[in-house]
């Protein structure tokens, strides 16, 4: 049986698990070493204990998220050689040196500083330990731009000259580093990381909120969570409205699959909102749409005509229902995001946030969504780009290893089984972490929800700082 399957395909789906597996640890790890930067900034400027407290609660989490990050990422470097070769081979000359790049700054980086950011507080001081998370912090930020410089020049490459080899060589490195996609990539996959992050502490903030067990810590991180989720979710729909129109302009196709056009439009093409593509007719069945509106908002014109997937060959066609409905999927909880911010921000101006427990069972389903909506973009990014892994240059089917499908299906079986059995455990245990948030000094407040940020009321704070001090 398995000598009947597609070894290209194979090689296809067991890189989309791994990297599946491995996306969800830096999108949690570069938005917690910010939250940790932060945190550690306001203890040094305000002396309130809450945000240290915090700040120790949310390091070894951030530990353990950073070192299964590390783990799962190691593999795919490996598939590189074993699956994909000849894509190492011809791609090598640029794509092998903005991943050492990776590793001689950000990951050293982020090595070198992370045991005085876990261990280092009372041997460095307070000064130098906020220098060595910035530089955690920082060095998170940079790995994810060398990662992203790197796809981001596999879907729009540039700065390159083909050798007598056929290997891609480097002729302008900043235009390979800044090509005309990494800019749109970078902003929008380092906002998914910041909202991402801010779903989950908002959820362990609620979690602790409606168990009542921490109200001044849970509260506290309740309240910046929603800071950052009321802010950034509309920067990140901005953001990916400018990414949109980026991949317009330099992988049409991929956006005739995202919005289902497999027909050119030639007097303002429709926004289907649901539907099912059908691929062998060339069609979505049951859509759902608002005409023209498309145009609208990729060409901001009504009547625009937009080309659809009848103008390109059918070998050159994506995936189309797997980019139609992950790109719907992340569309949906990015809206969702926004609203839950926007709730929020009612509910704090009612006075209610602390005790608003159904925004807090709202926020608590809403934890993971932040990790979907990462796969599904990462999903309609990577199957949108296909059948090429340079875009327009190189065919997925030119790229594998002359490897056997028996040999990939049983490493990919393999993966499998280890990856759900370890990474299972790390998340399980990260879960149950989560779970035991200490109880505040002062035990349960009696006098009603208590206001972080910057709108705490004097009561509640006199009570905090006397049962703090001894008194």
């Amino acid at each position: 049986m398995l000598e009947n399957l597609d070894a290209t395909l194979l090689a296809r789906v067991q890189f989309a698990f791994t990297v599946s597996f491995h996306i969800i640890f830096p999108a949690f790890s570069i938005g917690l070493a910010s939250y940790l930067a932060v945190l550690q900034g306001l203890w040094l400027w305000t002396k309130q204990e809450v945000y240290l407290e915090l700040f120790d609660f949310w390091k070894t989490i951030f530990a353990l998220a950073f070192g299964m990050g590390v783990v799962s990422g190691i593999v795919m470097s490996y598939q590189f050689g074993t699956n994909w070769s000849v894509f190492s081979d011809k791609a090598g000359p640029i794509i092998g040196p903005l991943m050492g790049y990776e590793v001689l700054s950000a990951f050293f980086l982020e090595a070198g500083f992370l045991g005085v950011m876990l261990f280092g507080r009372k041997r460095v001081g307070p000064g130098l330990h906020f220098f060595a998370t910035l530089m955690v912090a920082f060095g998170t930020l940079m790995s994810a731009t060398w990662i992203l410089a790197v796809n981001s020049w596999m879907q729009t490459p540039a700065g390159f000259a083909m050798n007598d080899a056929g290997q891609f060589v480097p002729e302008d490195w900043w235009a390979i580093i800044f090509n005309p996609s990494f800019p749109y990539r970078l902003v929008h996959m380092v906002l998914a990381a910041y909202l991402t992050t801010a779903l989950v502490v908002g959820a362990v903030g609620a979690y602790h909120l409606l168990r009542r067990t921490s109200p001044l810590r849970a509260g506290t991180m309740f309240s910046m969570a929603m800071w950052m989720l009321t802010i950034v979710a509309p920067l990140q729909i901005l953001a990916g409205d400018m990414h949109g129109l980026n991949t317009l302009e330099h992988q049409p196709v991929k956006v005739m699959a995202m919005e289902g056009h497999y027909e050119s439009h030639p007097d303002g093409a429709p926004l289907i909102l649901f539907g099912l593509p059908n691929p062998e007719e060339k069609r979505v069945d049951y859509a759902v749409e608002i005409p023209k509106l498309s145009s609208l908002i990729l060409k901001h014109d009504l009547n625009a005509p937009l080309d659809g997937l009848d103008t390109v060959p059918e070998e050159l066609h994506p995936p189309v229902p797997i980019v139609f409905w992950s790109f719907r999927i992340m569309i949906a909880i990015g809206f969702a995001m926004f609203g839950l911010g926007l709730w929020s921000l009612y509910c704090r101006w009612r006075g209610s946030l602390y005790g608003s427990d159904w925004l807090h069972r709202s926020t608590i389903v809403m934890g993971p969504a932040g990790f979907v909506a990462v796969l599904a973009g990462w999903i309609t990014t990577e199957v949108g780009r296909q059948p090429f892994t340079v875009y327009g240059h190189l065919l997925t089917a030119d790229s594998v290893s002359p490897i056997a499908a028996p040999a990939v299906a049983t490493s990919l079986i393999a993966f499998i089984i280890v990856y759900f059995l370890i990474f299972g455990a790390g998340t399980f245990y990260i879960l149950r972490l989560m779970s035991r948030l200490p109880r505040d000094p002062m035990g349960d407040l009696d006098e009603g929800p208590i206001r972080t940020a910057g709108i705490t009321p004097a009561p509640q704070a006199a009570k905090h700082e006397e049962v703090r001090h001894g008194a």
